[in-house]
């Protein structure tokens, strides 16, 4: 897997912004990835030295359909909503992402 496939987007919540405190910064990564390859992924394209990497997968949600026709709660069609991996990055004391700063 090429090293720009690896990360797909960051993830600006509020939660991820009380992580910025503790050197810590989210991604979504691509299901394929491992640790490894998000450690490189990240060192190569931000410049910063990374201490850990925790990946999560989330999982795929049940929703309903906003083109269902139906009518009525129970008639209303049931959509699956793909699941998707998530990384906590944790840099170097002293660094930062400057993706992330200013929002």
């Amino acid at each position: 897997m090429h090293i720009y496939e690896v990360l797909k987007r960051p993830l600006q919540t509020e939660k991820t912004m009380y992580l910025k405190d503790l050197h810590q910064y989210a991604f979504e990564v691509d299901d394929r990835a491992n640790k490894t390859q998000v450690k490189e992924a990240v060192e190569t394209i931000f410049k910063v030295s990374v201490v850990a990497v925790n990946l999560m997968n989330q999982p795929a949600k049940r929703r309903r359909n906003p083109r269902s026709r139906a009518v009525g709660k129970k008639a209303q069609q049931k959509v699956r909503a793909a699941g998707w991996k998530k990384a906590i990055v944790t840099v170097e004391a002293g660094q930062q992402i400057e993706l992330f700063e200013g929002v």
